[in-house]
């Protein structure tokens, strides 16, 4: 049992010892199994969800640019050490000029661009094609990369793995971020990125250029320099119909939909665009073409959807009230209510399901005709009436004068187009219109008292009170109310003519009485009060 326990200790060391990371040595394999390691451990980023793509050039980072062993080939800006003797002497350091070129002194320039650093027979041909050109003969030479030896460089800030990482010094900047595990994409920037050098800067990269042309940061490295990732900028979201899906960084000056579309991308068929985000902490929401988009200030957070709006395929819906996130959104044509219905996002606790209604354009049309053509058919009767005398005649005058004020207000109200889709607590499935606005009222606690009462207000709701007990408490009728006609509209829109008693949210109008000797006039400015009421919610006084 003994020898047994102490096996067991023995082994589970090992397993312990085998777990823990081995410690830094010099030379890049021991960096190359440290990079390798922390690879293995480190977790997999989360897939972005539709509504928040991944930051643009996020895919960079995969562990291909940390893969330098081999294949690296001579670029301007790298030294060689040559060296020549026998026929011809020569100790120099020649640098790779910008055209790809070394300049041997007094043989010319020799195209060295390309050629692999790791295999020095290519080299070496084309240093003895040039000098057999020049007619030099029985020279030995010795050519090495002199930019080979490794460098050890601090990458920092926000990437996933900070830490110092082993080199060369032609390595690009993507070849030590990679290594570092990528720039961290919830924190990180993709476009202020710095290069220090004994604490002084040598330059500051953006990745942009590279993910959309190709165009490489270049710096050539020293032992000691350090890359510093900076924070993550402004960012707006691009979805929908475009190139590039992602979430987009800005510099403070290039927050416009001209810089979105230019790095979006938007496909041909796109026409307009759906912006949600938040202005001084509301909701923000817009609905424009990709014309007048263009020019629009952006804010940090935005998310701009490009569509396809064709016209006849799709409609527009507004949504209105107690919600939250997009207000205004594209809709299949004939799209149904409980179909949209999913599509938005209500304040839970606030939202008064029951009393939802829509308001339509076509219905305040509607509405806004049967107005005018009872104002019209009351015009005549009061303007063709006759009179058995001249007092009769007198007050048929003034009657008229009044009429004529009535009716010239009457005709500025605007109706809302309300439609009432709710019905003891079910919603009817009605198909929707181009405009349509669906309003989700707010859960209120009170009954507002308007029209021909003393104290117009809002009193709280009680069950135990009946609708006297609401007219007493906006201070009793006025004297000139028509008791006998009181009208209750309930959240929803609905209309309940001569209610006796009042529903949380409900409001309760109070339509004046109509004096005058002229029955059909009566008749007719009673039914324009009461369209006026229903349509607009606005007591008219006379």
């Amino acid at each position: 049992m003994f020898k047994c326990s102490h096996l067991l200790c023995f082994v589970l060391c090992l397993m312990v010892l085998g777990a823990l990371p081995v410690a830094a040595a010099d030379g890049p394999s021991a960096t190359a199994t440290a990079t390798a390691t922390a690879s293995a451990t480190a977790p997999a980023p989360a897939a972005p969800s539709p509504s928040d793509p991944a930051p643009f050039g996020a895919n960079l980072f995969q562990g291909h640019f940390s893969q330098t062993a081999g294949g690296k080939v001579l670029q301007s800006g790298d030294r060689l050490i040559m060296r020549l003797w026998g026929g011809r002497t020569l100790d120099d350091i020649l640098t790779v000029d910008a055209e790809g070129m070394i300049d041997i002194p007094d043989i010319g320039r020799v195209p060295v661009a390309g050629l692999p650093i790791d295999a020095k027979e290519p080299l070496e041909q084309a240093i003895a094609s040039k000098l057999n050109a020049a007619g030099v003969v029985d020279v030995e030479m010795y050519v090495r990369p002199m930019d080979t030896q490794p460098v050890s460089l601090f990458v920092t800030g926000f990437v996933l793995r900070p830490g110092n990482y082993t080199g060369t010094p032609s390595d690009t900047i993507l070849a030590f971020l990679d290594k570092a595990g990528g720039i961290d994409s919830k924190r990180g920037s993709y476009r202020n990125i710095r290069v220090l050098r004994q604490g002084r800067e040598m330059g500051t990269f953006d990745l942009y250029p590279f993910v959309l042309k190709g165009a490489m940061p270049h710096i050539r490295f020293q032992d000691g320099d350090t890359v510093v990732v900076g924070e993550k900028g402004p960012s707006v979201a691009a979805s929908g119909e475009v190139r590039n899906v992602a979430r987009f960084e800005f510099r403070p000056e290039e927050l416009n939909g001209s810089k979105l579309m230019e790095l979006a991308d938007p496909q041909p068929r796109a026409t307009h665009v759906s912006l949600n985000g938040s202005r001084g902490g509301a909701p923000y929401n817009l609905y424009l073409p990709l014309s007048d988009f263009k020019a629009l200030h952006l804010e940090s957070g935005d998310q701009v959807r490009f569509l396809a709006d064709r016209p006849g395929d799709t409609i527009m819906i507004e949504a209105q009230g107690a919600i939250r996130g997009a207000s205004r959104f594209p809709v299949r044509r004939n799209a149904r209510l409980h179909e949209i219905m999913s599509y938005i996002s209500v304040e839970p606790g606030r939202a008064n399901l029951g009393g939802l209604y829509i308001k339509r354009k076509s219905v305040a049309v509607r509405q806004k005709k049967a107005i005018e053509d009872a104002l019209r058919r009351l015009e005549q009767n009061a303007y063709t009436a006759t009179s058995a005398s001249s007092d009769e005649a007198q007050i048929r005058s003034k009657e008229a004068e009044m009429l004529s004020n009535f009716i010239s207000r009457a005709k500025e109200v605007q109706p809302e187009g309300v439609v009432v889709v709710g019905s003891r607590g079910k919603i009817a499935d009605l198909a929707l219109e181009d405009g349509d606005v669906i309003v989700v009222p707010e859960k209120t606690d009170v009954v507002l008292i308007s029209g021909e009462v003393m104290m117009p207000q809002a009193i709280v709701w009680n069950k135990d009170k009946d609708m006297d007990d609401y007219i007493r408490g906006a201070g009793g009728f006025s004297n000139r109310a028509d008791t006998s006609n009181l009208i209750v509209v309930r959240p929803s829109g609905e209309v309940i003519p001569r209610a006796k008693e009042a529903q949380p949210g409900d409001q309760v109008l109070v339509l004046p009485r109509v004096e005058s000797k002229n029955l059909q006039a009566v008749k007719d400015i009673s039914q324009v009060l009461y369209q006026i009421a229903v349509a607009c919610k606005v007591i008219l006084d006379i």
